[in-house]
């Protein structure tokens, strides 16, 4: 009979088996409720903002909001360039499921033109995508109404109300105020190259020429942002933060815009410039150009047949003649160069020599004619500058020297850039032994010299650089930079700026320039002088120089008639001035384009406007009908 195994349990080591179990299943369960607990915290508390933004995201927007810019005024207070409100339509192409067809409907709902559609396509092509892009600038109240019935059939689109620049004086400032126009993909890369970017988030025009172009930083402003909440259809329920943008500075200019009007009135119908500057200071009183257009053309987009007009027209409107038409100075540095002259020893105020219409070189067939075809018989240096006769400084630059002759003048301001506050600006030309090598590898010749010597030749200069020198020769050496900005408001009060100054320029005879002057002098308020008849009967003395600057060379046995020669081929009228004589207080410089004689067109335009300066008067002029220089 088989025996039963017995077996014999050991509660005791069971119950601490399960004891064992039961504790470490515990512990599980507390690190694992720990770990929950300590992941819950770190999502709903240490990590609640950052999931809170996320979350917000979906109906919390920061939008960029646009600075004011900063108004421009005349020295007198008179506004120059303003901020005015505007309403555009505005596409955001994100936000937009078929942009061909909204924009079809938009053309019938609002008569969108070919034109601007293309004109959106191609700024388009600059932006990204989540930002707005114009279609249709200054809509009018009656155009808003219709879109703002029908808004809802066009998601993505909106009417957005702007300050927009406005140029009240309208094409009288032009070349000198510039204007403001939309950022293009070469401003936007400019900003992003300078880090400005951000700070044109909201921004839509930028400064693209004259003292708009040159001062942006000091106009544009610091952008401001707003934190708004938004709905499924990203129209904006409430603002939850707002932080101000920072508006531009308000600038003060040194222009008188009353000058610059008359100024505008002497030069209609004529292709020119007048600068008047402070001679005190270097401030620019007045700088037009004509013909000028109107600014406001470009501020919100000019259509492709106005810029094609302005591109193709003859008279080149676009050329800020003050300080990039590039001229001969003719006889205007005829003053100079007797400085020089007298500077180097080569001449002396008692040196005389006679002139009988012509001058020649030793072993060179060519004969350089005096303007006045039987000559000015003998003359000494303040004769030969109050008659403007050419054979004299001829002789006296042929004698004295290229390298001379371009170093002097480059000390007066002739061959580089003035400093004004304008990037359109030309440096014009020079002429030297180097710069005719570099240009034209070609050697310098005796008759190059003769040529420079009355402003003819290789050298030209802008009008802006010969008002810059004549400041210089009436302040005895001491040179100004030309400025536009006279100051800018900081905090309500208006701050001027200190004038700009170079190292003035020591002669070794101080009397020299005492002999230059008077000279300039005796060309207005002698009777022989070529100004003289210009300004016969002032109650204000001034002084200046006339000059009448050949656009084409003649052969020496050709008689000058401007009636038998194409417009464009005519002399140049030129003139420099200041006033009053024994303590100057304005430059003035006239440059007129085929115009004729200096002593017969320029210089009545600048007794006409020094006229007003002094007493507000614009009498009616003698005009001298001789062709002095």
């Amino acid at each position: 009979m088989a025996r039963k195994r017995v077996i014999i349990r050991d509660h005791t080591a069971e119950a601490n088996l399960f004891a064992r179990r039961t504790f470490f299943t515990l512990v599980g369960i507390a690190l694992l409720i720990s770990l929950l607990i300590s992941n819950l915290y770190y999502l709903q508390v240490t990590r609640h903002t950052d999931y809170q933004t996320r979350s917000n995201g979906n109906r919390i927007k920061v939008l960029p909001v646009a600075p004011n810019r900063g108004l421009i005024y005349d020295r007198n207070g008179i506004l120059l360039a303003e901020n005015r409100p505007s309403f555009s339509l505005e596409i955001i192409p994100e936000q937009v499921e078929d942009l061909d067809a909204t924009l079809a409907e938009l053309s019938t709902l609002l008569g969108i033109s070919a034109d601007e559609i293309e004109d959106f396509h191609h700024e388009r092509k600059g932006q990204r995508r989540f930002k707005p892009v114009a279609l249709r600038t200054r809509l009018s109240e009656q155009e808003v109404a219709l879109f703002s019935a029908n808004q809802h059939r066009f998601p993505g689109v909106a009417v957005e109300a702007r300050l927009t620049r406005h140029y009240p004086q309208g094409e009288v400032l032009t070349h000198m105020l510039g204007y403001v126009a939309k950022i293009n993909k070469k401003d936007l890369q400019k900003l992003t190259e300078a880090g400005e970017e951000e700070n044109y988030a909201a921004t839509h025009n930028i400064g693209k020429q004259g003292v708009e172009k040159f001062h942006e930083s000091l106009l544009h402003g610091k952008v401001g942002y707003q934190e708004v909440e938004v709905n499924n259809q990203g129209r904006i329920i409430r603002t939850l933060d707002f932080k101000p943008p920072v508006p531009g500075e308000d600038l003060v200019l040194n222009i008188d815009v009353r000058l610059q009007q008359v100024v505008r009135q002497q030069l209609e119908g004529y292709r020119g410039s007048v600068i008047v500057i402070d001679a005190r200071d270097g401030g620019v009183l007045a700088l037009y150009s004509n013909p000028s257009y109107d600014p406001n053309l470009f501020v919100h987009g000019i259509s492709s047949k106005d810029y094609r007009a302005l591109l193709q027209s003859p008279d080149r409107p676009l050329i800020n003649r003050a300080t990039q038409g590039q001229y001969p100075p003719a006889s205007t540095v005829k003053p100079h160069m007797a400085l020089l002259g007298l500077e180097q020893g080569v001449i002396t105020p008692q040196t005389r020599m006679f002139d009988s219409g012509s001058y020649a070189l030793k072993n060179v067939e060519r004969k350089w004619r005096d303007w006045k075809k039987w000559g000015h018989g003998w003359v000494d240096v303040t004769r030969a500058i109050e008659v403007s006769c050419d054979t004299f400084f001829y002789d006296m630059a042929f004698r004295t020297g290229i390298d001379k002759i371009s170093d002097m003048m480059s000390e007066l301001g002739f061959g580089d850039y003035t400093g004004i506050d304008l990037y359109e600006e030309s440096d014009a030309t020079l002429p030297s032994r180097g710069w005719k090598k570099a240009r034209y590898n070609q050697a310098w010749y005796p008759g190059d010299t003769v040529n420079v010597g009355i402003g003819q030749g290789l050298w030209t200069t802008t009008p802006l650089q010969l008002a810059k020198s004549v400041t210089t020769l009436v302040n005895r050496g001491r040179r100004f930079v030309p400025q536009l900005m006279r100051g800018r408001y900081v905090n309500g009060e208006l701050v001027i700026n200190e004038p700009k100054e170079l190292p003035p320029i020591q002669l070794r005879n101080p009397e020299n320039w005492e002999i230059v002057l008077d000279a300039m002098y005796g060309v207005v308020n002698r009777e022989h002088g070529t100004g003289h008849k210009a300004f016969k009967g002032t109650h204000y003395v001034s002084a200046g120089k006339t000059g009448t600057a050949q656009v084409v060379s003649m052969a020496e046995d050709e008689e000058y008639d401007a009636a038998k020669m194409a417009e464009h081929l005519r002399d140049n009228a030129m003139y420099i001035g200041f006033a009053p004589y024994d303590n100057p207080e304005i430059v003035i410089t006239v440059a007129m384009e085929n115009a004729g004689g200096g002593g017969s067109q320029a210089a009545p335009i600048a007794r006409r406007v020094m006229d007003y300066y002094f007493d507000g008067a614009k009498p009616e002029l003698v005009l001298n009908n001789d062709a002095a220089q």
